[in-house]
């Protein structure tokens, strides 16, 4: 919630917010933990992208030019978060024989009797 946020409208709301992030941090007190801060996005250039995806170049920019690969243009340079580029590569996953197998039977335990031949 933003500073800027808190109005007489609203003061319940931040004060739910508040006693919410107390309690969090009491938590962490309790356990000896420390806080988990969350990682900045860094973005990386074409060089990186390509050295991630084992891709050349031109690769790279065809795949962008179709729409195929996530990416960030400001101006004339495209911009790439690692991030997006290792699950862009995940959602490539082929399936095991096994694995075909293991959904062809469920799908065929799903069927009505009647219809399993």
């Amino acid at each position: 919630m933003n500073v800027n946020e808190i109005s007489f409208e609203n003061l319940p709301k931040a004060v739910a917010h508040l006693v919410s992030e107390v309690e969090e941090l009491k938590l962490l007190v309790e356990k000896g933990q420390t806080p988990v801060l969350p990682q900045k996005r860094v973005p990386i250039g074409i060089e990186e992208a390509c050295r991630i995806i084992g891709k050349a170049k031109p690769t790279v920019y065809a795949l962008v030019r179709k729409r195929m690969l996530p990416c960030y243009k400001n101006g004339k340079k495209l911009y790439f978060f690692e991030e997006e580029l290792l699950e862009w590569i995940t959602s490539g996953r082929k399936k095991t024989l096994q694995e075909i197998e293991n959904e062809a039977m469920a799908e065929f335990q799903k069927r009505p009797k009647g219809y399993r031949k």
